[in-house]
């Protein structure tokens, strides 16, 4: 490495104390097993920075199976310059089903069998669940870091091992594993501001990410006290669900007409379920509305049928009231109503899994209860 400086200009003070509280990503151990999976990486026999990053994002979702789901839109989200030619190269290691990725189908997972990571004595990625969770979202975090989220392939798959052999605060060492590719984008780097200081081998991350840091102090919690781990991101929560609730996720997260914000979408699918109660007066309430409004059932059902075949999913509560009119009843009248509906079949749904209400068996052709019983539950 030719011993070149490089400084990128230091951010402002307010900026460096905004982001010096952002937690960091990986404790020691983590850390550690960031550095094991880009060593795996760098060992295998590819060339091409396109090929060594997806080759990144598979192995690490099959660390601890030997099967990793991918799915084309993640693909499209690394924004590879031939992506083609990235997942043919997979083919040579003998790595098999990522041909899957180059269709038309961008939501449904495919699983991409990589021998070597199945599991037994000789895996080479002996994660755990947590473990995996947890580097996978910060190799997630760290190629899409503001600084380099528009950069080239070759300059995000080095922003991930510098930042995972960067001590925080101090100077790293280049790593002798660096893809010989990512040595030229370096500059890309620190014009980037990801890098604010490179000088030979020695460099130093911005402020605004060192909270990638992969080195981090050995710990220090006696043997019987453990930390709570932190909250999963939601690319990790997505992650570790099974395929079919990412697919119902997925359709969400990208419905254009409900266009709701990734925010909305997360705290929903994420929050834990907690039971609904209803006092006496929410009751009283429902008897006397329902008394008023006859034929809600059939209603219902309809809507739920016509929204999911418009949407690709289930209505919300709020937006299966919206549809039948309830806008302006209280609240918790609109979820006792809508609870009702489902203990008379009308409705029914995967609960606690949100935007999956969908027609009941009353609705196919079953029977619903009388409204004397339904009353009675």
């Amino acid at each position: 490495m030719p011993s070149t400086s490089f400084h990128s200009p230091r951010p402002a003070a307010a900026a460096v104390v905004q982001t010096a509280a952002t937690p960091f990503l990986l404790t020691h151990d983590q850390g550690q097993a960031a550095r094991t999976l880009l060593a795996y990486v760098s060992a295998l026999p590819l060339k091409d920075a396109d090929a060594q990053l997806l080759a990144v994002v598979v192995a690490i979702r099959a660390a601890r199976s030997g099967i990793g789901n991918i799915t084309g839109q993640d693909l499209r989200a690394l924004r590879l310059a031939d992506a083609g030619a990235a997942v043919n190269a997979l083919s040579v290691l003998g790595w098999q089903g990522q041909d899957g990725l180059l269709g038309d189908d961008l939501v449904t997972p495919v699983g991409v069998s990589v021998p070597d990571l199945a599991d037994g004595p000789g895996r080479r990625l002996p994660f755990g669940k947590v473990m995996r969770s947890r580097v996978s979202g910060w190799a997630s975090r760290t190629v899409s870091a503001k600084p380099v989220k528009k950069t080239s392939s070759a300059a995000r798959l080095a922003a991930l091992y510098l930042a995972a052999h960067w001590p925080v605060d101090d100077y790293g060492t280049l790593p002798p594993n660096l893809p010989e590719g990512c040595r030229a984008a370096l500059s890309e780097l620190v014009a980037k501001g990801f890098v604010c200081e490179l000088e030979g081998t020695r460099y130093r991350l911005g402020d605004s990410v060192r909270h990638l840091s992969g080195v981090r102090p050995s710990p220090t919690v006696p043997p019987r006290v453990r930390e709570e781990p932190d909250p999963p991101t939601w690319d990790e929560w997505k992650d570790g669900v099974s395929a079919a609730l990412r697919r119902h996720v997925e359709a969400v997260e990208g419905c254009p007409d409900c266009a709701l914000s990734t925010a909305r979408v997360s705290e929903a699918f994420m929050r834990k379920a907690l039971p609904a109660q209803f006092d006496e007066k929410v009751r009283r309430s429902y008897e006397s509305w329902v008394a008023g409004h006859p034929g809600q059932g059939p209603l219902a059902a309809e809507f739920a049928a016509t929204f999911r075949a418009a949407h690709g999913h289930g209505p919300s509560v709020k937006q299966l009231c919206k549809g039948l009119g309830w806008g302006k009843m209280p609240r918790e009248l609109r979820i006792f109503a809508v609870r009702r509906l489902i203990a008379d079949e009308w409705l029914t749904n995967t609960d606690p899994v949100p935007w999956t209400l969908r027609p009941g068996r009353a609705a196919r052709g079953g029977a619903a209860p009388p409204a004397s019983v339904a009353r009675r539950r």
